[in-house]
C-alpha cells in the first residue's frame, strides 16, 4: 500500500502507557486519530453520527488511572512517545471496530444507545463534500467491512506494513485479519495510486466539518408535545430492549435520513430527476443522464417512495444484490427516474444516480419479497447505456431500451449465417422476452444476443451487439480484425460483420465463465494468423478481453485451427487477470501452445501481435525465429519459455 507518513513506530507496545504519555500522544495526533476512527466506523451511522462517534472514540481512549497508582511506564527502547501513540492508535481501532459488532449484554446494548460526549444539539455536522472520485470511494468503503476499512487507513494513512496491520487487527479482535488486508489491497489497486490523496481529502476529515440546523419545525413540535413524546419514547424503549438486535442497516439509515437533510432530499420522490423526452437527441453526452422517465406508473408517488426507501435502507426482508465492485449505499442526491411500470407480474422502478442503476421490484400479488438490484454504470455510452434489464423469467429477459435505439433484433451467435429475428418492443421501450444464454457448465447449443441500431439523429447507421451475462446492463461485444499488411493498428469495431460473427461463433460459449462478474464489454482480437506446418492451413490466434465496470480486465488467448464446424471452440492456451494486455493500454501480446499435426508429430507453435518481430524459445526447446510466428518440432510435454522482441527492441514475455 502507499504510505502517507511513518512519523511514529508502528509496532504494538507491550505495556499500557501512563495517562500523561497517552494524553500527550492523543493531543499531538488528534486529527490523525479521529480520521482513522471515522474511516473505520460503519458508514450506516450516517455522516453526522459518524463524526460524533469518531470524536467520542478518540476522546474515550485514555487509560484510567487508579488512585495511588503510579503511571504505568511505556517501553523506552523505541521511544516513549512512539509507544504511547501506538498503544493509543490500537485502542482507537479496537473501539471503532467494536461499534460495528453486536452488543453481547443488556448493559452494552443500552450503553451503545446512550449519548456520548461530544454531543451536539440543534445542529448536524458533515465533512465537506468531495468530487465524484471521493463519492465512488465512499461507496466502495460502504460495501466492505470495518476491518477492511481499518486495514486500508492503517496502510495508506499510517504507512504500516502488512505484518503490522495483521498484528494490530488481530490484537483488536478481528478474526480474519489477512482477509481484511487483502480486500484493502484490492481497493488500493483499483484506484491506481490515487488512494492516498482520496483518503486525505476533506470528504473523510471529521475535524473539518460544515454545520446545518436540524428540522426547526419538527423541533418546535417536539417542544410543544414534550409530555406525549416522553411517553412514546418510554414505550419505544421498552419495545426496543425486548426486540432482538438485527444488523441495524435499515434503522440506522432511516434514522439518519431524519437528521440528514441531504439524505432526506435524495430519498424524496418529489425531487426525482426527469429528463425531457427528446433530451437524448440534442446533447453531446449520450448515456443514462438523458433517458426520459417511462412506464405506466411514473406518477405513482407511493411506489416511488417505497423504491427510494428501500434503496435508502433495505430491511431484512428485501433481497439485495449488487454486481462486483458496486456499492450499496443510498444515493447522495436525488436520482434520475428511468422507468416505473408493471412487467412480468411485478411493479418495477429503475433509478440512476450518475454512478449506478438501481432496479426495485415488488410483486403485484402474493407474499413475495421486494428486490433491489444495483450495478455500476459510470462512463456509460451509446452502447453500454443502450439497455437495462427490467425483468427475468422462465421465458427470458425483458429489457428497457434506450430512447435512441431505433431498431432491435435478436440473433444466435452459434448460427452466424442465420438471419436476425425481429424483437417486439412496447411503446414504453420494453422488449419482449430475449432467451437467456446457458449458464457455465451446461450444454452450449445457442448464444442469444440483441442487435441494436442507434437512431440516425445521433449517429449514422450504427449497429452493435449486446448479450446478457446476468447483470443489470447487457455486455457490449466487439471485434478487432487481423492486422493488415503495412496498415496502422486496427481498433475494435462492432461485431456485426461476417468475420466478426464467425470469430464469435467459436468464442461465444466461453462467455459463460464471466457471468455475474460486472463485465462491461468483451472484445475478440484476432491478433495473428499462422500457417500450420505440414498442412499449410491457416490458423488464427485470438485474444478475448473482458473489461469490467471497475476497470480491471481479464484475457483469454485461443488458438483457432481449421475445424469442420464453424462453431467449434478454439483451444484456450493462456489466461490472465487484472491485466492491460489486449487493450489500447497493452497493445502487444505473445502466446504459444503444443499442437499435433495429422502425421502425429508434435510441434511448438507461437504467435505475437503485429509489433513482434522475433520469437525465442528456451528451456525444453531452443529456437529463434526472426518473425511474428514460430513453428518447431517439440515433445508434447516439453517445458518452454517464450520471449518476443518488439520493433523498438523491448522484450515481451508470453502470456501463460
Amino acid at each position: 500500500m502507499p504510505t502517507h507518513r511513518r512519523a511514529t513506530h508502528a509496532t504494538l507496545p507491550g505495556r499500557r502507557p501512563g495517562v500523561d504519555e497517552a494524553e500527550a500522544a492523543l493531543v499531538e495526533h488528534y486529527p490523525r486519530l479521529v480520521r482513522l476512527a471515522y474511516l473505520t466506523l460503519p458508514p450506516a451511522l450516517g455522516r453526522h453520527r459518524r463524526v460524533l462517534a469518531a470524536h467520542a472514540v478518540v476522546q474515550r481512549v485514555l487509560p484510567r488511572s487508579r488512585k495511588g497508582d503510579a503511571p504505568s511506564p511505556v517501553p523506552t527502547q523505541r521511544g516513549t512517545a512512539n509507544a504511547a501513540f501506538s498503544w493509543t492508535r490500537e485502542r482507537v481501532v479496537r473501539d471503532a471496530l467494536a461499534r460495528d459488532s453486536r452488543p453481547r449484554s443488556l448493559r452494552a446494548f443500552v450503553s451503545r444507545r446512550l449519548p456520548r460526549l461530544p454531543a451536539v444539539a440543534g445542529l448536524r455536522l458533515f465533512p465537506r463534500a468531495g468530487g465524484s472520485d471521493e463519492l465512488a470511494l465512499d461507496q466502495a468503503l460502504f460495501a466492505v467491512g470495518s476491518p477492511t476499512r481499518a486495514a486500508l487507513a492503517l496502510g495508506v494513512l499510517e504507512g504500516m506494513t502488512a505484518a503490522e496491520i495483521r498484528a494490530l487487527l488481530t490484537a483488536a479482535g478481528v478474526r480474519d485479519a489477512a482477509g481484511a488486508l487483502r480486500a484493502a489491497e484490492r481497493l488500493v489497486s483499483e484506484r491506481g495510486g490515487r488512494i492516498e490523496a482520496l483518503l486525505g481529502a476533506p470528504e473523510f476529515d471529521p475535524c473539518t466539518v460544515q454545520t446545518r440546523p436540524t428540522d426547526l419545525i419538527r423541533r418546535r413540535h417536539r417542544t410543544r408535545l414534550a409530555g406525549a413524546a416522553a411517553v412514546v419514547v418510554a414505550l419505544a424503549g421498552s419495545v426496543l430492549l425486548a426486540m432482538p438486535d438485527h444488523d441495524g442497516t435499515e434503522s440506522a439509515t432511516v434514522a439518519d435520513g431524519a437528521e440528514n437533510p441531504s439524505l432526506a432530499r435524495a430519498l424524496d420522490p418529489a425531487l426525482l430527476e426527469r429528463a425531457n423526452s427528446d433530451a437524448w437527441s440534442d446533447t453531446s453526452r449520450v448515456d443514462f443522464s438523458v433517458w426520459p422517465a417511462r412506464g405506466g406508473r411514473t406518477g405513482d408517488t407511493a411506489l416511488l417512495e417505497r423504491a427510494l426507501r428501500v434503496w435508502g435502507g433495505p430491511g431484512p426482508d428485501v433481497r439485495v444484490s449488487a454486481t462486483t465492485g458496486t456499492a450499496t449505499v443510498p444515493p447522495a442526491q436525488p436520482p434520475r427516474l428511468l422507468y416505473a411500470g408493471e412487467v412480468g407480474g411485478a411493479a418495477v422502478v429503475l433509478l440512476h444516480d450518475g454512478q449506478r442503476v438501481a432496479r426495485y421490484a415488488e410483486p403485484l400479488s402474493g407474499d413475495g419479497a421486494p428486490v433491489l438490484d444495483l450495478a455500476r454504470t459510470d462512463d456509460a455510452d451509446v452502447t453500454t447505456a443502450a439497455a437495462v434489464v427490467v425483468s427475468r423469467g422462465p421465458d427470458g429477459v425483458r429489457y428497457l431500451l434506450a430512447p435512441w435505439v431505433a431498431e432491435s433484433t435478436t440473433r444466435d451467435l452459434l448460427a452466424p449465417g442465420a438471419p436476425a429475428a425481429d424483437l417486439d418492443v412496447s411503446r414504453d421501450g420494453v422488449t419482449g422476452p430475449v432467451p437467456t444464454p446457458p449458464p457455465s457448465g451446461e450444454d452450449c447449443t445457442s448464444w442469444p444476443v440483441m442487435r441494436l441500431r442507434s437512431s440516425e439523429r445521433i449517429v449514422e447507421r450504427h449497429a452493435f451487439l449486446v448479450t446478457d451475462l446476468g447483470d443489470l446492463s447487457p455486455v457490449h461485444l466487439t471485434y478487432t480484425p487481423l492486422p493488415g499488411t503495412g496498415a496502422p493498428a486496427r481498433q475494435p469495431r462492432e461485431a456485426t460483420g461476417g468475420a466478426a460473427l464467425a470469430s464469435w461463433a467459436r468464442t461465444a460459449c466461453s462467455l459463460g465463465s464471466l457471468r455475474g462478474s460486472g463485465v462491461r464489454a468483451v472484445n475478440n482480437w484476432a491478433f495473428a494468423e499462422q500457417r500450420l506446418p505440414e498442412t499449410g492451413e491457416r490458423s488464427t490466434w485470438v485474444c478475448t478481453r473482458a473489461d469490467s465496470w471497475r476497470g480491471p480486465g481479464r484475457i483469454m488467448v485461443q488458438f483457432q485451427q481449421p475445424a469442420p464446424s464453424p462453431v467449434e471452440p478454439g483451444t484456450v492456451v493462456a489466461q490472465d487477470r487484472d491485466t492491460a494486455s489486449c487493450s489500447r493500454f497493452g497493445q502487444h501480446v505473445l502466446a504459444g501452445t503444443h499442437w499435433r499435426a495429422p502425421s502425429g508429430t508434435w510441434y511448438l507453435l507461437a504467435a505475437g501481435s503485429r509489433d513482434v518481430t522475433r520469437i525465442t524459445a528456451s528451456g525444453g526447446v531452443r529456437a529463434d525465429e526472426p518473425a511474428g510466428t514460430l513453428a518447431v518440432r517439440a515433445p508434447r510435454d516439453s517445458s518452454v519459455e517464450l520471449t518476443g522482441r518488439l520493433a523498438d527492441g523491448k522484450e515481451l514475455p508470453a502470456v501463460r
